[in-house]
């Protein structure tokens, strides 16, 4: 397959037919449910975009989104965007998120959105690596200029012919390269096993990893979660999370395409502006990490905010604490879904509808069907219920390979993929994440490389031992801390820390949030740093 060539597609015949003949896999595109929702309800609203950040909101209904998606379709072509070709975007939760990716499986292109926090030197690499043709930006978002940081990476890689810019009238203008009457053509050869999507994850290596998926992959898991979720047409579906990370793309694009409800979207998270478009929209399934779900619960008795429309928020990213379970459910009224999964292998186990409470609080769900689990020790051997080890999954939902990086693909006896999840199995069959054989800081539903940054500031001229390791947070989960061995005479703050790290083009939120200095870093009698001291000592951080 063309959108396979080059890019190291791990997705043998074996499977394909084992996923067909189990029923795992329907071979239908994303666009075939959209076109029948364009043609049953075409004024039914399709998306409903809230910039808070611009402070504008567009309404578009499910034939004003076909409309928008056969202009940028035309766009990209005339562009010389062809079959199997990136287009990379990065945006923050807007309508044309959507519409771009849409408009990429069209034309048989492959949607690589990137998030909004990323920065000059991550984009460089991902951007080189993809070989992206085209690259699509805000001109600001929350004060950053994307539009100047768009033009220098068109100088740094050889592939991107091409920047839009959102919010513009200047030449990049992502407006005036939509506003055409060119015919595009339709992709006749793409087939649900091409490749529909690569995201990237920060993993441990110091090198972001593509997590490539099709339309199989991802509609096999959007399918069972609609199902499991009880998600209809008639859902007003209501999505905080960046959608370019894998939970919003799920949650805030697929699903709502899949199944032809409506889709509110926020670009920044402000609590009680957020909650009265819920109240407004009368969102009925919210989707989110565990800070936006404490934020709900913990709305000020005194702020009269309508939600009772709201019947289901589905968190991921960290487990839910017990007493937040039994204060959102009193607040919200709400059944409370925890989730488990990776940009790797989508949603793999979730807590059911109806549920006990301890199941919900004190485990991260049972596998949704076509996807299975197990717990391994060292030698891959399964482990009886009860017992903690390696966190392994299969089935229909796992992506077809890192791109161009087939050597980081863990996989053990050739379909099991090796999470990096520490967990256990009760009886029941449901699973507990209860660490991280991955040295990553989970904050808020986001993965910080740890060792990628280590490196980093190991750079800094007065720094001579530096780890980082994840202190408790309420609200995030975990926040970044930082134990730093200084070179004698030197000295160094917080803010030290942040402006090295932004002045080497490090994202924001992978910054340390707390430094600690040391006289000595313990050390293991080989040299290596114990890390699970510096935890321990963590654990006492306010």
């Amino acid at each position: 397959m063309k959108s396979h060539f080059n890019r190291s597609v791990i997705l043998p015949d074996e499977r394909i037919e084992k996923m067909i003949d189990t029923g795992a896999w329907e071979n239908r595109l994303l666009s075939e449910y959209f076109l029948q929702w364009v043609e049953e309800f075409p004024e039914r609203v399709a998306i409903k975009s809230f910039s808070l950040d611009r402070g504008t909101v567009n309404t578009l209904t499910f034939s004003d989104l076909d409309a928008v998606v056969n202009q940028i379709s035309s766009a990209l072509q005339r562009f010389k965007i062809e079959f199997g070709d990136v287009v990379s975007f990065q945006l923050e939760n807007r309508w044309e998120f959507s519409a771009i990716a849409l408009a990429c499986e069209r034309i048989g292109a492959i949607s690589n959105p990137l998030l909004p926090v990323y920065r000059e030197r991550e984009l460089t690499y991902m951007l080189n690596l993809s070989e992206a043709k085209i690259l699509i930006v805000p001109k600001y978002f929350r004060g950053f200029d994307f539009k100047s940081m768009a033009t220098r990476l068109k100088k740094k890689v050889s592939t991107l012919q091409h920047i839009l810019i959102l919010d513009d009238d200047g030449e990049d203008s992502f407006a005036s390269a939509i506003d055409n009457n060119y015919n595009f053509k339709n992709s006749e050869n793409l087939s649900a096993n091409d490749l529909m999507q690569i995201l990237f994850t920060s993993g441990t290596t110091g090198e972001p990893k593509g997590a490539m998926h099709t339309a199989n992959t991802l509609l096999s898991n959007i399918r069972e979660c609609a199902k499991r979720f009880a998600i209809t047409s008639t859902d007003v579906i209501f999505c905080p999370t960046p959608l370019a990370h894998q939970l919003g793309y799920l949650c805030g694009f697929l699903m709502p395409t899949y199944v032809g409800a409506t889709a509110v979207l926020v670009d920044i998270w402000d609590l009680k502006k957020v909650a009265r478009i819920m109240e407004d929209e009368a969102a009925t399934f919210c989707m989110g990490a565990t800070p936006f779900l404490n934020d709900l619960a913990g709305l000020d008795e005194n702020t009269q905010f309508n939600l009772s429309a709201l019947r289901l928020f589905v968190s991921g990213g960290a487990p839910i604490p017990s007493a937040l379970v039994a204060k959102a459910k009193k607040k919200l009224s709400a059944d409370i879904i925890s989730v488990w999964g990776m940009t790797e292998v989508l949603v793999v186990t979730t807590v059911c509808l109806g549920d006990a409470d301890e199941k919900i609080a004190g485990t991260d769900g049972v596998p949704t069907p076509h996807t299975s689990v197990r717990v391994v020790n060292d030698q891959g051997d399964v482990l009886p219920p009860g017992n903690e080890g390696f966190l392994e999954t299969s089935g229909a939902t796992v992506c077809v390979g890192y791109l161009k990086r087939p050597e980081l693909f863990s996989v053990r006896d050739e379909i099991w993929f090796e999470t990096g999840d520490m967990a256990r199995i009760d009886e029941d069959g449901y699973i507990r994440i209860t660490g991280r054989a991955k040295d990553i800081i989970i904050r808020g539903g986001e993965n910080i490389p740890v060792v990628e940054i280590e490196g980093i500031l190991y750079r800094h001229e007065a720094i001579t031992q530096v780890a980082i390791v994840a202190m408790h947070d309420e609200r995030l989960g975990e926040k970044a801390c930082a134990y730093v061995q200084l070179k004698p005479g030197q000295s160094l703050t917080l803010k030290d820390v942040s402006i090295f790290l932004e002045a080497e083009n490090v994202a924001k939120v992978y910054h340390p949030e707390r430094l600690e200095l040391i006289m000595e870093m313990p050390m293991t009698a080989t040299g290596k740093v114990q890390k699970y001291e510096l935890r321990n000592w963590a654990e006492s951080l306010l």
